[in-house]
């Protein structure tokens, strides 16, 4: 079913660009925004992600839109330095910023409170997205990706709160952090990403959030850590799933996948909860 999806392209950096919209079916000024990015995969698009997560179904659940753009060659660059996108120089910051003012223009989604939410790949370009346009982005939610290392002496201008939800048992992109599996031409390690913990530290300090990790619940199948508090009510939340692998919670089957995912939540419907008392202008989340 394709009601209400829009498709389109924009040149940024002399690229052509392509993206999927899918509109709330009530839609009228003031919408939020959703872009949601894909891992890396030569064949990877952003439809892709609308076939394995439920966020079209969040879409007319919390009146969001939600953009799936396609990365070049199936990839982000990310600023590990590690993807084919990286290596040639391509400008995705670029790319998702000029979609935001366009999904703005065109369609009346907010311009300074997007939620930029992606997997693996797509989870590191969400922390660079969010450190780099962060008068743009609201809240970054990533979903087996922690910080790039090469980004955490990066300013950022306004606050943005956080859902980083991760695997204990992430086999591709560990909780613990490390090197990616792309090495350099002389078999050097590069692409470092820093653990869960580390980068939830990161957001919290960023946001300013009270010292201490915060609230946490617990349930047999994982374990949520919330810090709250942060400049212009921004708020952290870090959730750690108990054996859980390289892969989206509460995903959907999907033809090539190795698992489906952990079935206890939805990552794309708790990634809008969170996200929907949150979308704070980006004046009263300057830092």
């Amino acid at each position: 079913m394709n009601a209400g999806l829009i498709t389109g392209e924009l040149t940024v950096g002399g690229l052509a660009r392509s993206f999927a919209l899918r509109l709330p079916r009530d839609a009228s000024g003031g919408i939020p925004l959703v872009l949601v990015l894909h891992g890396n995969h030569p064949d990877a698009t952003g439809l892709m992600m609308r076939e394995w997560t439920t966020f079209d179904e969040q879409a007319d659940a919390f009146g969001f839109a939600v953009a799936y753009p396609d990365g070049i060659g199936g990839c982000w660059a990310d600023g590990r330095g590690v993807t084919m996108a990286d290596e040639a120089g391509v400008d995705d910051v670029a790319f998702l910023r000029a979609l935001i003012d366009t999904c703005a223009g065109r369609h009346g989604t907010h311009r300074d409170r997007a939620v930029v939410a992606g997997v693996s790949n797509g989870a590191f370009m969400t922390h660079r997205m969010a450190i780099e346009a962060s008068e743009q982005v609201a809240v970054l939610a990533a979903v087996a990706g922690g910080l790039p290392a090469s980004l955490r002496e990066m300013p950022l201008a306004h606050a943005v709160s956080a859902m980083l939800i991760h695997g204990s048992a992430d086999p591709v992109s560990p909780i613990e952090g490390g090197y990616s599996r792309h090495r350099g031409p002389n078999g050097e390690l590069r692409g470092r990403t820093l653990s869960l913990d580390e980068t939830a530290g990161f957001w919290r300090a960023v946001d300013r959030c009270p010292p201490g990790p915060g609230d946490t619940r617990s349930t047999e199948f994982s374990s949520r850590i919330t810090a709250a508090a942060g400049v212009g009510g921004t708020r952290v939340v870090t959730w750690t799933v108990f054996g859980g692998g390289h892969t989206w919670p509460g995903a959907k089957p999907l033809p090539g996948a190795a698992e489906t995912g952990p079935q206890e939540f939805d990552a794309a419907e708790e990634i809008c909860r969170f996200a929907e008392p949150l979308l704070a202008s980006a004046e009263s989340r300057r830092l």
